[in-house]
């Protein structure tokens, strides 16, 4: 029997529909990276092939960006701390391998599907800004971005 993908299960309970594709989207990176990930050691986590960014920095800038966001979705400022943990993201971390970076993507993404949970309907078109810019955008745009 084939996996059956997230959006094919059913509604998400708790989302509204206006957001079921923001929790298909993170339940299904959810579980592509606990089917990769667990086997990789740390030089595989590290290795760059063709000088291509590693595996690691995709995955800790992917949890980084969607840990901004959901700062930017409270109505937030970046504080210092997720301004240097962005410069920080290319750096090798030796001490990660594919487990370490995987409990690291669950807890960041079990985040946003909790955000996903609590926002409402009458919430989505409500504005906020991201970055120094202050670029305009609004709650759906912030969820969206995160999926």
């Amino acid at each position: 029997m084939s996996h059956v993908e997230p959006w094919l299960r059913g509604p998400v309970e708790g989302v509204i529909p206006t957001l079921q594709p923001v929790a298909h989207s993170l339940m299904y990176a959810r579980e592509q990276l606990e089917k990769l990930l667990p086997a990789l050691t740390v030089e595989q986590v590290w290795q760059r092939p063709g000088n291509a960014a590693s595996i690691g920095y995709h995955v800790r800038h992917s949890m980084g960006s969607i840990d901004r966001m959901l700062t930017y979705l409270r109505g937030e400022p970046l504080s210092d701390a997720q301004l240097e943990q962005l410069k920080a993201e290319k750096d090798e971390r030796r001490d990660l391998d594919g487990v370490a970076l995987l409990q690291h993507a669950q807890g960041m993404i079990d985040r946003a599907l909790e955000a996903a949970r609590s926002t409402r309907e009458e919430e989505l078109d409500s504005p906020r800004v991201v970055g120094r810019k202050r670029l305009p955008t609004d709650v759906r745009g912030l969820l969206f971005e995160i999926a």
